[in-house]
């Protein structure tokens, strides 16, 4: 994904820290166009604008509305149908079809599971030197977990995390396309595998899942479902682990209260999704017709990115936003999204959150950054805010 290259926003620095800009554009340009290397795009930044626009039929997520009406009907659909490209009824039809095998009781059974991996990984850390708890902890857990879970072979989960990467941060289009290619392939053989031998596993699950008239998922649709599963399984929870830490290790104040009082840990989980929220900005969406957010007319076809990041600190809906606080009631944070599109593996997430920070804490009760926190080296991305590496004393 390219990113934004607006000279008055997009520097160094904003990649490091992009919330003293954001805080700028929710006081002075709450929705305004940015220029980047494909086009300009509208960025929507008050709380209350991200979450109406959300859910607004009139922002779509189909690309075509991008195109003079008469060229609509001949251009082509998405290639690759993931149902956060899609508007209803199509998106409606899939997400219920998956809906069906990737239950609640499914992701509670997890917990065990999670837990042990969690506590597999801290075995094998040194606790001598620093750590790299980005290479070491936050990215392999949620990786085994969605892996687990779909029933991606050992053998080829080192694969896909570097596809991901390469299809979400700022690389070329060429590399990203190849990335996509190399790993839309993958889960094609994946899938073809399912279908003669099932085990069980999601994908096992989503391949034999149909609804009451017998329409299931096509072989596209599969491919499509297993890679936005893979990838956003595993990107938020490894940003999420990430921010969190940073934000605890960079508040003594606040980590010394969580340690204090442990039960604060599902709320806490809530306020780091808050404060820096591991997708930052919500997947584009396109302007049906003319839209007015921020009192600024967005014109009909119009890409337009609703900045979650910056929505989660707006100080109208989260009195002194800037701050962390691990027992704030953050409840109704954007981090997830909001309507159809709400995140379907959000409470995944916050399973293996919760998971992989309360193992974390309780393991190392003297962990401290081995950087100056201004060294820390963020991922250039429009869609993820994340690590490249974490360095860490755990003794």
């Amino acid at each position: 994904m390219t990113a934004t290259d607006d000279p008055q926003l997009f520097d160094d620095a904003f990649w490091r820290d992009p919330y003293p800009a954001l805080a700028r554009l929710r006081a002075e340009e709450p929705a305004r166009p940015v220029t980047t290397p494909s086009g300009p795009i509208w960025l929507v930044t008050r709380y209350n604008d991200v979450r109406a626009a959300l859910a607004d039929p009139r922002l779509s997520k189909d690309w075509r509305f991008t195109l003079p009406p008469e060229e609509r009907s001949s251009a082509p659909e998405h290639d690759m149908p993931m149902m956060i490209v899609l508007d209803p009824p199509d998106h409606t039809r899939l997400r219920k079809l998956v809906s069906r095998s990737f239950t609640m009781r499914r992701i509670a059974a997890l917990r065990p599971r999670v837990e042990e991996i969690a506590a597999e990984l801290l075995d094998g850390l040194p606790t001598r030197g620093p750590v790299d708890l980005m290479a070491g902890y936050a990215a392999p857990l949620p990786v085994q977990v969605i892996c687990e879970l779909l029933g991606v072979p050992a053998a080829d989960r080192h694969r896909f995390a570097a596809w991901s990467a390469a299809m979400i941060d700022d690389v070329s289009a060429e590399e990203a396309e190849q990335a996509r290619l190399r790993l839309s392939g993958y889960l094609a053989e994946l899938v073809a595998r399912k279908r003669v031998e099932p085990d069980g596993a999601l994908l096992s699950a989503l391949v034999e899942v149909a609804d009451e008239g017998g329409d299931g998922l096509s072989q596209v649709e599969l491919v499509a479902m297993g890679m936005l599963l893979l990838i956003a399984g595993h990107e938020t929870t490894t940003n999420l682990i990430g921010n969190a830490l940073v934000a605890l290790l960079t508040h003594p104040d606040q980590l010394a209260l969580l340690r204090e009082h442990p039960g604060l840990l599902p709320r806490a989980a809530e306020e780091f999704l808050r404060f820096d929220a591991p997708v930052w900005n919500a997947p584009l969406r396109v302007a049906v017709e003319d839209v007015e957010y921020g009192g600024v007319t967005i014109p009909a076809r119009s890409l337009v990115q609703l900045t979650l990041g910056a929505a989660n600190r707006d100080d109208g809906r989260f009195p002194d936003a800037a701050s962390l606080q691990v027992d704030r009631d953050a409840s109704g944070h954007l981090a997830f999204g909001h309507g159809i599109h709400f995140c379907l593996g959000a409470p995944l997430a916050r399973l293996e959150g919760e998971v992989a920070l309360a193992a974390l804490l309780a393991r190392f009760p003297h962990l401290q950054l081995a950087v100056d926190p201004a060294e820390l080296v963020y991922r250039r991305s429009t869609l993820v805010r994340g690590l490249t590496a974490l360095p860490v004393r755990v003794a």
